[in-house]
């Protein structure tokens, strides 16, 4: 399972012209899910981001976590963080897992966010979705469950 964290001052997410998420302070998060991921790879990416200290602190230091900072969690399903640029023009998407294995492992990896007690929203699964975010910092880390990077 990949994320992309993102530590924006406002995001939100439509479908269809219409927004369905939206958050001020906190975290932008693309999630990713490979082929063969489980609940561990939910409960790894979970704890690592809700505990990345990558907010600043009254000293300007990036010291806090999103839930020191009372921050807010968007989370958008992102299939193409598993396409795969090295050979052609064409991504392969073959290590990204089927939609109904990645449906459930994003509605639990949501749940999880949700236990935080922090605002959580999501994007709408398999649909095409319009992200807009203004990015502070800008802060952007990747994460991997398989600690690949």
């Amino acid at each position: 399972m990949r994320a992309v964290a993102q530590r924006v001052q406002e995001a939100r997410v439509e479908v269809n012209g219409k927004i369905v998420g939206s958050i001020s302070n906190g975290l932008l998060i693309y999630l990713g899910m490979r082929a063969g991921d489980g609940n561990s790879d939910v409960e790894y990416l979970v704890e690592k981001i809700l505990g990345l200290r990558i907010f600043e602190d009254d000293f300007g230091k990036m010291n806090l976590s999103v839930i020191e900072k009372k921050g807010e969690i968007l989370v958008i399903s992102q299939f193409t963080l598993y396409g795969d640029c090295r050979k052609g023009r064409r991504p392969s998407f073959s290590e990204a897992a089927p939609p109904a294995d990645a449906k459930v492992l994003y509605d639990f990896f949501v749940s999880r966010c949700l236990e935080s007690n922090l605002t959580v929203r999501s994007g709408v699964f398999q649909e095409m979705m319009k992200v807009y975010s203004a990015n502070d910092g800008p802060v952007t880390m990747l994460l991997d469950s398989k600690r690949g990077f």
